[in-house]
C-alpha cells in the first residue's frame, strides 16, 4: 500500500501529503523492527550521494538522522530483544515517519527544478514538519525501557536535542534564485525585455537547464500544476501561467529550434486527468448525450443555461467567454448577454444517475467562488508581454529558419494560439498568417498539420477572421488542405477552420464559391471520424444559412450527404437544422423532395432526437411541404405516425418545435378538408398558394389521412 501511495504521488506530481499512509497492524515485533531497518537502510543507500538541485542541507541532514535511527534498529534487531508496548507505538510512528520521508526526497529529486524554486517555502516547511514529528517521538520513546549501549543512547539524545531546537530552515541560495526568477516576470510585467545573458546565466549556468527538451519538461511541468491547482496553493494560477509564458520565451531565446524536437514531441497527445469520463470509461458505462458538456465532453458538474437556451458546464463556458468569445459555442448566436443560469433539473438528473451507478461526483464551486478563480486566471501584464516576446521569436522563425525551425514554430504557434485572445492577437499582429499560409502546401505532413491547426486558433480571434480572408490566396489552400491534406487531422481541422471563419455573415458565400469547399465537406460528412464528421456538419449548417449558398449545396451533393446524416448519432441535429434551412428555397426543397430517405429520417429525429434536433426535423418538414410541391407533401402525408409524432410534440417540445408542429398540423387539416371536398386534387388545391414552384395541382394518387390533432394557442 505505501509504495502505492508513492508513485500515486509522484505521477500527480503534487506536494507531498504527510499523511499518506496508515502504520501496519499486522508485523510482530521482531518483524517490524526488521522492516524498519530494511527501509531505513533503503533510504540512506537512494539517497545519500544525490546530486541535491535545492534542498541540499535539509535533504541530507534529514538523511543523518535516519541513519541515527538506523544504528537502533540494527542493535535492536541484532540482539532481538522484547520490546515495550510504547517502543511498538513509537516505532509503529516511525514508520510513516520514513515513508513520509520518502516521499518528501522523492519529490525534491524527480519535480522541476522552477517548481521546487517556486515551491522553496512550502518545502522547507515539510522537512521542519519532519523534524517535529521526530522531535515528538523521540520525547516519548522509552529509552530507559531498553538495555542500549552507551553510544546509542549519547547518538539518540543528541539528536533529540538537536530537533528540539531546530527552526525552519531556509536555503539562502534558494530563496535568492526564486527571488531573483520573479524578478525576471516582474521586468516583463513593466514592460522591459530581461536580459538575454542574465536569462541564460540563471538558466543554465544556475538551474542547469541546458537544451531545449528540459526546458519543454519545465514548461510541461508547470502547465500540469496549473491543471491541478488547488485554490490555497502558492503561486496562483495566473502567476504561474506568468512563468510559463517566461520559460517558453526561454527556451527558444536560449536554445533556438531543434528539428529533432518535432518528431519527438509532436502527436503525444496527453490524456487530461481528473475527468469524470475516464472513471465512467474503466466501467463501460454509456453516458447521456445530455449530461454531457458539448466544449469539455465531459459530464457537467455544474450545468448552466446561457441565454441561446444551450446548457454547458460552468468552467468550461466561464472559460470560453474568458477568452472574448461572445457566441454559443455550439450554435454559433451571439449572446444577448453573459449572464449564466443554474440548470439545478439537470443538475439533480445527474447526481442521481452518478448516484446509481456508483460515480463520484464533486460538488460544483459556489458562484462566487468561481468568480474569483477565473478573475484569478486572467493573464498577467508579465505573460502578456512574454508571450508577445515569444511570438515574435517565432514569427521571426517562421519568416527566415529552416524547414525544421519552421515546423517547431508553427507547431509552438499552435499550443500559443490555443489559449488567451491576446495570444491570438500578438500572433497575428507580428505577421503569422503570410507564413503559415505556406506552410499549409509543404510535403512535410507535420508542418501542413501545425499550420492549418495554428490557423484554426488564431481564427477564433474576430479580428483574425478578416486577417485569414484578406490573405491572398489562404482560403483556397485551407480547402486544398481539407481536400487533399497528408493526415487525417488535418482535414479535419480545415473543416473547423471554414466553420469558424463562416461564423462572419459575408464569407459564407465566398467559402461555398470556392472551388471543391462545399464536395470536401459532405465526404468527410460522409466518410470522416465522428469528430471529422461534427467539424463538417457544423460547416455546412453555418454555409446553409446564406440563402444564395443553396444552389450549391444541392449541386455539390451536400443534401444526400446531409440526409444520409439524419442518422447518425452526434451530427443528426445539426443535419437536420441544415435540411430546414435549405428547404427554404424551391431548389433546395425540390432536391430534399426526391431523397428516398429524407422525410423518414427526419421523422425518426421527430421520434428519437433532442429537443433541438426534433425542432429542426418538424421546421424542415414544414418547409419542405410548403416549397417541395406536391410531390413532397404527399410523401410527408402518407407518413403514418406522423400524426403521433405531432401530437406529442404540440405539448412536450421546445416553444418554437411547438410552434412548427402547429403550423404544419393546420396544414395537414386544410389538406384533408381540401380533399373530402376535391376528392385527389385536395393537396394540391391546399397547397397552391403555399408554394411559388407547385404549378401542378394533381396527385397521382388520393391521398386522405385523419388528423385527430389538437393545436393550442400559442
Amino acid at each position: 500500500m505505501a509504495s502505492a501511495a508513492i508513485v500515486s504521488s509522484l505521477r500527480r506530481r503534487r506536494s507531498p501529503s504527510l499523511e499518506a499512509f496508515l502504520a501496519p497492524v499486522d508485523l510482530n515485533e521482531v518483524a517490524l523492527v526488521r522492516t524498519l531497518a530494511t527501509i531505513s537502510m533503503e533510504l540512506i543507500f537512494a539517497f545519500s550521494d544525490r546530486p541535491w538541485p535545492f534542498q541540499r542541507k535539509n535533504s541530507r541532514s534529514l538523511i543523518r538522522k535516519i541513519e541515527v535511527f538506523l544504528v537502533l534498529l540494527e542493535f535492536l534487531r541484532d540482539c532481538n530483544l522484547s520490546l515495550p508496548s510504547a517502543a511498538v507505538l513509537c516505532f509503529k510512528e516511525l514508520y510513516l515517519l520514513l515513508y513520509r520521508s520518502k516521499i518528501l526526497l522523492d519529490y525534491c529529486l524527480q519535480s522541476s527544478k522552477l517548481w521546487l524554486l517556486l515551491q522553496n517555502q512550502s518545502i522547507s516547511g515539510h522537512f521542519h514538519d519532519l523534524n517535529q514529528e521526530i522531535s515528538t517521538l523521540l520525547d516519548v520513546f522509552p529509552m530507559e525501557e531498553l538495555e542500549l549501549t552507551e553510544d546509542i543512547r549519547e547518538q539518540l539524545e543528541l539528536l533529540q536535542k538537536q530537533v528540539r531546537r531546530a527552526k525552519l530552515f531556509l536555503d539562502k541560495n534558494d530563496e535568492g534564485l526564486r527571488l531573483r526568477l520573479y524578478s525576471f516576470l516582474d521586468d516583463f510585467g513593466s514592460g522591459r525585455i530581461p536580459d538575454p545573458v542574465e536569462l541564460r546565466l540563471f538558466f543554465v549556468d544556475r538551474l542547469g537547464i541546458r537544451d531545449a527538451k528540459s526546458c519543454r519538461a519545465e514548461i510541461e511541468f508547470l502547465e500540469e500544476q496549473i491543471y491541478s491547482h488547488e485554490g490555497d496553493v502558492e503561486p496562483n494560477v495566473a502567476v504561474l501561467n506568468g512563468f510559463v509564458a517566461l520559460t517558453r520565451y526561454c527556451r527558444f531565446l536560449l536554445f533556438g529550434f531543434e528539428e529533432s524536437e518535432v518528431e519527438m514531441s509532436f502527436g503525444i497527445k496527453k490524456p487530461r486527468k481528473g475527468l469524470i469520463t475516464q472513471e465512467i470509461g474503466d466501467t463501460f458505462i454509456t453516458v447521456p448525450k445530455d449530461f454531457c458538456c458539448p466544449i469539455s465532453l465531459d459530464v457537467m458538474r455544474d450545468p448552466v443555461i446561457i441565454s441561446t437556451g444551450q446548457t454547458y458546464d460552468r468552467t468550461s463556458i466561464s472559460r470560453w467567454m474568458e477568452e472574448g468569445h461572445c457566441s454559443c459555442p455550439k450554435t454559433g448566436q451571439m449572446l444577448a448577454h453573459p449572464r449564466l443560469v443554474p440548470n439545478r433539473a439537470l443538475r439533480n438528473l445527474i447526481t442521481q444517475w452518478c448516484t446509481a451507478y456508483g460515480i463520484t461526483l464533486d460538488p460544483p464551486d459556489s458562484p462566487d467562488s468561481v468568480v474569483e478563480t477565473f478573475a484569478a486566471a486572467l493573464p498577467t501584464k508579465a505573460a502578456i508581454e512574454a508571450n508577445k516576446a515569444t511570438a515574435a521569436l517565432l514569427v521571426q522563425q517562421l519568416a527566415s529558419g529552416s524547414q525544421g525551425a519552421k515546423t517547431v514554430a508553427a507547431r509552438e504557434i499552435r499550443l500559443l494560439a490555443k489559449t488567451g485572445k491576446e495570444n491570438r492577437a500578438y500572433i497575428a499582429e507580428a505577421g503569422a498568417i503570410p507564413h503559415l499560409l505556406k506552410l499549409l502546401s509543404s510535403p512535410n505532413s507535420v508542418a501542413q498539420e501545425n499550420s492549418v491547426t495554428a490557423m484554426l486558433n488564431l481564427s477564433i480571434y474576430d479580428k483574425n477572421k478578416s486577417r485569414i480572408m484578406d490573405e491572398d490566396g489562404c482560403l483556397g489552400l485551407i480547402v486544398e488542405v481539407l481536400i487533399f491534406g497528408h493526415t487525417t487531422e488535418a482535414r479535419e481541422n480545415a473543416a473547423a477552420t471554414l466553420f469558424s471563419l463562416s461564423a462572419v455573415h459575408d464569407y459564407k458565400k465566398r467559402i461555398a464559391d470556392e472551388g471543391g469547399a462545399v464536395e470536401a465537406l459532405a465526404g468527410l460528412l460522409r466518410e470522416g471520424t465522428p469528430r471529422g464528421r461534427k467539424d463538417a456538419v457544423t460547416a455546412l449548417f453555418n454555409l446553409s444559412t446564406h440563402t444564395d449558398n443553396c444552389a450549391r449545396m444541392v449541386a455539390s451533393g451536400a443534401v444526400t450527404a446531409l440526409v444520409a446524416a439524419l442518422g447518425t448519432e452526434g451530427v443528426a441535429e445539426e443535419a437536420a437544422g441544415a435540411l430546414a434551412l435549405i428547404v427554404r428555397r424551391p431548389i433546395g426543397a425540390e432536391a430534399v423532395g426526391r431523397e428516398e430517405m429524407a422525410v423518414a429520417g427526419l421523422l425518426g429525429m421527430m421520434r428519437c432526437g433532442t429537443p433541438r434536433g426534433k425542432e429542426n426535423a418538424v421546421a424542415a418538414l414544414l418547409e419542405l411541404c410548403r416549397s417541395g410541391g406536391t410531390a413532397a407533401t404527399e410523401r410527408v402525408l402518407k407518413a403514418p405516425a406522423l400524426a403521433g409524432l405531432l401530437q406529442t410534440l404540440l405539448f412536450t417540445g421546445t416553444k418554437r418545435a411547438r410552434r412548427k408542429a402547429a403550423s404544419l398540423a393546420r396544414v395537414f387539416q386544410r389538406c384533408e378538408n381540401a380533399a373530402l371536398h376535391f376528392g385527389g386534387l385536395g393537396v394540391g388545391y391546399a397547397f397552391a398558394r403555399n408554394s411559388s414552384a407547385n404549378t401542378d395541382a394533381s396527385f397521382s394518387s388520393e391521398v386522405s389521412m385523419q388528423m385527430p390533432i389538437s393545436v393550442p394557442v400559442l
